[in-house]
């Protein structure tokens, strides 16, 4: 065996420790702020930052099927299909920690019940909204691709 192969196999014996992966060697997913308006400031006139943060991967399997819906052709099942628009929406809801868009106090302003029609009432310019479903996406690392991946394990 030559030594260039004796020292990959070192490597890989290494890459291979489960240990890293262990439920409690985990990091918690961070809050992040993220701006997504510029018409919400605070007394001293700083725009005020929305709070976001990844939810579970459970969680966002709950929220797919939430959002499936059954199709039909002439009465006879055909398949099924995810609501996208909705999706992602309900996605964003459940990221932004603030504010809480599942707030009484925010539904009530707003006039309904609903979080997603707060959101699209809140951040009423398409330009916010569309920046606040952007952000969520990317918290919870739907905009990942493999190169950036790549790039941040190297340095």
């Amino acid at each position: 065996m030559t030594e260039e192969l004796k020292k990959h196999e070192e490597v890989d014996e290494l890459d291979r420790d489960l240990s890293f992966f262990m439920a409690d060697n985990a990091e918690e997913a961070p809050e992040e702020k993220v701006y997504v308006s510029k018409r919400f400031k605070d007394k001293k006139g700083k725009v005020i930052p929305f709070i976001m943060k990844a939810i579970p991967t459970e969680r966002i399997e709950e929220l797919e099927k939430e959002c499936t819906k059954t199709e039909y052709h002439k009465g006879r099942k055909i398949g099924e299909r995810v609501d996208q628009i909705r999706f992602y929406a309900r996605i964003a809801v459940e990221t932004t920690i603030y504010p809480d868009l599942k707030s009484k106090e925010l539904r009530q302003s707003y006039k309904t019940e609903d979080p997603i029609e707060v959101a699209k009432r809140l951040l009423s310019i398409g330009g916010e909204y569309s920046t606040w479903i952007e952000e969520a996406t990317r918290i919870n690392g739907f905009d990942d691709d493999f190169e950036d991946i790549e790039e941040e394990a190297k340095n």
